[in-house]
């Protein structure tokens, strides 16, 4: 699906112009609500043990990353990053009066809501459209994985495709040239135009590049290669969004889980290895986002509830390493939970700020002067 375009020849010709495409973020959605305890580990905390006598991890199944903190074993592939400096862990993010609801919390943080009501448009859409200070010759965002609430819009250009040979075998047909009378109907005409010629566009670009081998195990790591062309294609895309499914871990959660982040973390490397021979990693920026994290007690069969706060990953050649934010009180849980220590907002807030050069943005208010260097 693409959503109504918008580029006037003088834009397209300026933006012909201008040198290389910008910088990018690619968002990685944990879907089903990643469990953030037993990802970014308080090893050492009494609590932690005592609320998970049985899916608590200990320290030979963790990296130690300080004398309190230690990543799952399975994410060890990330520790390049980490020793890199390139690897930043924001701790204890949510917002307030939270939603543990799959569907209504995860529209929330796609469009930067709270308990309180959600946004009306994707939490990126008008900033990236209206004020990224520089024009966007392609598409302004692209999802490798389904729906486009994230991306959802009153205008702009965002797509949703099941891979990068979609584009090459799509064909959007040009109305008549015949004179339309009717307002709607020449609208209509109009966007098919552009339409057309933007995805005609599109086409020619990936033509010239062959398909990428997969960079990581499974569906996320077949998302990323698919990434991993348009960029280098050439394709003019400042958002990108993937998708890595069953997190939603009740039961049985240990295996699982650790599968998960095995691929996760294979599959964010392989990225920076790709983008890297690219020299587009330092114009990359990762993150990771989810419904809400567990709770922080285990349940009676091997895994874990829907909770609230969790913490999230940014990677990049431009981040800034190392942990950020407070880890959540486990010794002053609220209805079971822990507490979120950052309205997860501020680093939407940052993100558009500091990487996207967007200082007044939708967000401004969520500002927090613990991220304001997490970017070099």
């Amino acid at each position: 699906m693409v959503l109504p375009l918008g580029l006037s020849p003088l834009q397209v010709l300026m933006a012909a112009n201008a040198t290389g495409t910008g910088r990018r973020l690619v968002l990685i959605e944990l879907t089903g609500a990643n469990d953030g305890l037993n990802t970014l580990v308080p090893i050492n905390n009494d609590h932690y043990h005592r609320l998970r006598p049985a899916i608590g991890l200990n320290k030979d199944q963790v990296i130690s990353l300080d004398d309190d903190v230690a990543l799952h074993q399975s994410m060890e592939p990330l520790m390049r990053l980490w020793e890199r400096g390139e690897l930043a862990w924001v701790q204890g993010l949510g917002y307030p009066k939270p939603n543990r609801s799959h569907f209504k919390s995860i529209s929330l943080w796609e469009s930067g809501g709270d308990g309180d009501g959600d946004g009306r448009s994707g939490w990126l859409t008008h900033d990236i459209e209206h004020r990224l200070g520089r024009i966007v010759t392609d598409a302004h965002g692209i999802s490798l994985s389904g729906d486009l609430d994230l991306f959802n819009s009153e205008g702009g250009r965002w797509m949703s495709l099941a891979s990068t040979s979609q584009i090459e075998s799509t064909s959007v047909p040009l109305p008549s040239s015949d004179k339309q009378y009717n307002a709607t109907l020449d609208l209509v005409a109009g966007k098919m135009h552009e339409l057309h010629h933007t995805m005609d566009g599109l086409s020619n670009k990936l033509k010239k590049v062959q398909a990428v081998k997969s960079i990581g195990p499974g569906k996320l790591g077949n998302q990323l290669s698919q990434v991993v062309r348009l960029i280098r294609s050439g394709i003019d895309t400042p958002v990108y969004r993937v998708q890595l499914g069953g997190f939603d871990t009740h039961d049985n959660q240990l295996g699982r889980h650790a599968q998960l982040l095995s691929q996760l973390a294979k599959s964010i490397t392989g990225l920076r290895g790709a983008l890297e021979k690219e020299g587009e990693w330092q114009n990359t920026l990762v993150m990771t986002y989810s419904e809400f994290g567990r709770r922080a007690a285990e349940n009676n069969t091997g895994g874990t509830d829907h909770g609230t706060a969790a913490p999230h990953l940014i990677a990049g050649g431009s981040v800034q390493g190392g942990l950020y934010g407070v880890a959540p009180d486990l010794g002053m849980l609220v209805d079971g939970d822990p507490a979120h220590t950052m309205d997860y907002r501020a680093v939407y807030e940052q993100v558009l700020r500091s990487w996207f050069g967007i200082k007044s943005n939708r967000f401004s208010s969520f500002s927090a002067s613990e991220l304001k260097n997490i970017f070099v």
